[in-house]
């Protein structure tokens, strides 16, 4: 089987996943599509902190609680699907990563819910940690790029090619067809940086850090 690696751009109660395979410099995506890890009709569950925001800690927590083990499930479902339909094809997913934020680590849930702005951070966080959890789970080996790192992670993998990286990725959409989002484009660069780290003899050897 050909090794393949997932990127994951991750939003509130959903994520965008590209997966693709790279050979001696020639990247393919191999599926692309959005993963939604909530149930829409379920009160509270795209915005778990804000539903949270005005309750008491026990109950925010059994809210938290219960939200998370359903997203979580969610992606395992989702992200079985897609490894599934990948290995149908020959392909295996041997790594996968989620963009991080720049943000610092949360506090305690109290001061959370007391700062809108914490709010919006944990949500983002909250979600990560449920494709986490999923990949972990599916024993897919995961790690964390920060966005705002990807470009030095693409220069310590790729060393003088990362431009020419770049520009591949970036054209990708002109034989996918539109819409080529930024979010896919962030986790196309994002896989091919790992799944560069599992072929040390063919690229620069490089673990991005989580």
């Amino acid at each position: 089987m050909r090794s393949a690696a997932i990127g994951v751009s991750v939003h509130s109660g959903w994520g965008a996943v590209v997966a693709l395979t790279a050979d001696q410099g020639v990247e393919e995506v191999l599926d692309r599509r959005r993963l939604i890890i909530i149930d829409p009709k379920a009160r509270g569950a795209a915005q778990p902190y804000h539903h949270v925001e005005e309750l008491e800690i026990r109950a925010a927590e059994r809210h938290l609680t219960r939200c998370a083990a359903e997203s979580t499930r969610l992606a395992v479902d989702e992200l079985t699907r897609v490894s599934t339909e990948l290995r149908d094809r020959g392909f295996m997913l041997v790594a996968s990563v989620i963009l991080l934020s720049s943000a610092r680590p949360l506090p305690d849930l109290e001061e959370v819910l007391g700062s809108h702005a914490l709010i919006h951070t944990a949500e983002g966080e909250f979600f990560r940690q449920a494709f986490r959890r999923a990949l972990e789970r599916l024993e897919i080996p995961v790690t964390g790029i920060r966005a705002h790192d990807l470009d030095d992670c693409a220069v310590k993998a790729f060393g003088n090619a990362a431009p020419d990286v770049h520009k591949r990725i970036n054209a990708m959409g002109q034989s996918l067809g539109a819409p080529w989002t930024k979010d896919e484009k962030t986790a196309a660069l994002a896989a091919v940086i790992v799944l560069a780290g599992t072929h040390p003899k063919d690229h620069a050897a490089h673990t991005p850090g989580t």
